[in-house]
């Protein structure tokens, strides 16, 4: 396979999951899948990094997140 193919491939895959940790977030559900507004919570966020204290800003949101995908894995089992 031709190098241009695999970094197609791996740049689809991320897209995919990115897209799976949007929907995993409950966003498009909560916005009723208002691309424009799930898009401004994202460049919020850039945002954010960019201005305010990006470590505590990404190790609060890492928390969160680890905490989030514990209580999905949680709440596969009881299913």
């Amino acid at each position: 396979m031709r190098e241009w193919q695999v970094k197609r491939r791996e740049r689809t895959r991320q897209l995919i999951e990115l897209g799976g940790l949007v929907a995993k977030s409950g966003l498009i559900d909560l916005t009723d899948d208002d691309r424009a507004v799930i898009f401004g919570i994202l460049v919020e966020a850039a945002s954010k990094l960019r201005r305010e204290d990006k470590e505590s800003l990404v190790t609060l949101w890492r928390r969160r997140g680890k905490r989030a995908f514990e209580d999905d894995t949680n709440n596969d089992d009881l299913r």
